[in-house]
């Protein structure tokens, strides 16, 4: 099952696919730190929030991770179409 905040991208491997954006995550982590820092929270609400702030962490890490393999991927996609010639340097 997937975690509250993503939702099974329906293909045999069932990967969590984040519902939300990751700039709308983010704003909504930022929220609830700011809750949380605040104070004046019951113990019960307290945890609530806390328990949101990981889910919104990990939401934010699976659009990071994504964004991280698809830069890599264009990345050797070009050393491979473009390698540098004996003796340059890329920059």
């Amino acid at each position: 099952m997937a975690a509250k905040g993503t939702k099974t991208d329906g293909k045999d491997g069932g990967a969590a696919v984040p519902e939300l954006s990751y700039e709308e995550s983010r704003e909504e982590l930022n929220t609830v730190v700011r809750r949380l820092e605040s104070g004046g929270l019951s113990l019960k609400e307290s945890l609530a929030l806390w328990e949101r702030g990981e889910e919104l962490a990990r939401v934010c890490e699976q659009w990071l991770e994504g964004a991280r393999a698809k830069m890599a991927a264009a990345m050797d996609e070009r050393r491979e179409d473009d390698p540098p010639a004996d003796g340059d340097t890329p920059f």
